[in-house]
């Protein structure tokens, strides 16, 4: 019997690593329009990273994605770090987030802009129907990381946000979080 080596390791302490794992990093530079206000921060001030690998055919129906994502604890301007959000642009496919380190929110979007936030924290796990928009915040002292499995065909809609924003911004001040609606 041949023994091989796995593509991919994730020791849940770290990131996903191996040679078919894709990478993408976030800088302030490419996130300061998600914000209500822009910052002092340096343009290279790292927001976050997300890790993803798909074994075979990346749009076959049926496989899966398999993601964490990093959200660094970074404040602008009182505003917590958050990724950018998105609807699937397949809308039948849901996902899944499990929470390994860190805390934070999830915020969830429907599709009339109700919005809510579920907390995320090691251990959690949170299932995102696929008809709503959802996006990471991170509201700790720490690196928040989450894992995330949703099905290939899901597609990342980014532009439905932009047109239809989520209904609350989030604001940390002397350790106690604010929620700002979001006036249209």
């Amino acid at each position: 019997m041949n023994v091989i080596e796995p593509k991919v390791i994730h020791d849940f302490q770290d990131v996903i690593r191996g040679s078919e794992v894709n990478t993408s990093v976030k800088l302030y530079q490419d996130a300061k329009g998600f914000y209500r206000t822009e910052s002092a921060l340096a343009d290279d001030t790292l927001m976050y990273e997300v890790y993803h690998y798909t074994q075979g055919d990346d749009k076959r129906a049926g496989n899966l994605n398999w993601g964490l994502t990093v959200l660094y604890p970074v404040l602008v301007n009182g505003e917590c770090n958050m990724t950018r959000g998105h609807w699937h642009e397949n809308r039948k496919c849901v996902e899944f987030y499990f929470c390994i380190a860190g805390e934070g929110l999830l915020m969830l979007m429907d599709e009339d802009g109700t919005t809510w936030a579920e907390k995320t924290y090691p251990g959690s796990l949170h299932h995102i129907d696929g008809h709503l928009a959802h996006r990471l915040i991170n509201t700790g002292e720490e690196p928040m990381k989450i894992g995330a499995c949703w099905p290939c065909d899901a597609g990342h809609d980014y532009a439905a946000v932009e047109r239809q924003p989520f209904g609350y911004r989030v604001y940390k001040e002397e350790g106690t979080l604010r929620f700002e609606k979001v006036e249209d």
